[in-house]
């Protein structure tokens, strides 16, 4: 199969999960929706192109590893929705050079939520798509190299440091790609953590895998966190970084 390989390489980044209550949490491998996100954005479609995501999450599959796992950020938010300058008729965000007003029960008042990321960490991915259909791998590939608009990992404050596309690689799967892509650096040893599709039968992680459930699929068109599947978690030991001195 071929897949592409991204390295998630940023100050901070946010893998979201599930929000619960005013805690936005985040997870410690990314996930499906952020990566769908990501290459639609890249593509250049909207929020709007709610089918298009949905179908484009289908058929997305990918392996991801912890580089450098970092550490763990909150950043604590508040705002008084209930000033002049923040009402929503004469204020809210602009969006295309239009006012994006607040509505429902949240739209005034203090509002105060925790924010959390990782900082400092690495990850890598192997993405590769299943089916026939628009876009196609080489399309993602384009657009990862080329993107539309400004691309971040999760929230809109996470900017890559590096460009997210490495390259494409041909391998059985995607696990596979994951244990033939070298570290980032020379001087990292042991074994690094990694999460890959549930149906794959790889073998080449060292020790036992489990599986694990996971909530990080999105009804695009609801805007909502949905669904539950399944993923592997195991250890993998990929080889050094070639050194080219």
């Amino acid at each position: 199969m071929r897949a592409l390989l991204l390295r998630l390489d940023a100050p901070l980044v946010s893998f979201g999960a599930p929000a619960i209550d005013q805690n936005g949490v985040v997870q410690r491998f990314p996930a499906l929706s952020m990566l769908v996100g990501m290459v639609a954005n890249a593509l250049g479609w909207s929020h709007g192109d709610s089918a298009r995501l949905n179908e484009l999450q289908d058929r997305v599959r990918f392996a991801a590893r912890i580089d450098r796992a970092g550490e763990e950020l909150i950043d604590y938010q508040t705002v008084d929705l209930g000033q002049p300058s923040m009402l929503p008729e004469k204020a809210g965000w602009t969006t295309r050079g239009r006012i994006a007003s607040r509505e429902g029960s949240a739209h005034r008042g203090t509002h105060i939520r925790f924010r959390s990321y990782r900082a400092d960490s690495v990850h890598t991915v192997a993405l590769s798509l299943v089916g026939d259909g628009s876009p196609t791998l080489s399309d993602v590939e384009q657009a990862l190299r080329e993107p539309a608009r400004p691309l971040f990992i999760g929230r809109k404050c996470c900017l890559p440091a590096t460009p997210l596309l490495l390259g494409t690689v041909e391998a059985p799967t995607l696990l596979a790609a994951l244990l033939a892509t070298p570290r980032v650096t020379r001087s990292d040893s042991g074994p690094l953590a990694a999460t890959w599709w549930d149906d794959s039968t790889d073998a080449g992680f060292v020790g036992e895998s489990r599986v694990v459930a996971v909530t990080d699929e999105r009804d695009w068109h609801s805007r909502m966190h949905v669904g539950r599947r399944f993923m592997q978690e195991g250890i993998i030991d990929p080889p050094p970084m070639v050194n080219h001195a």
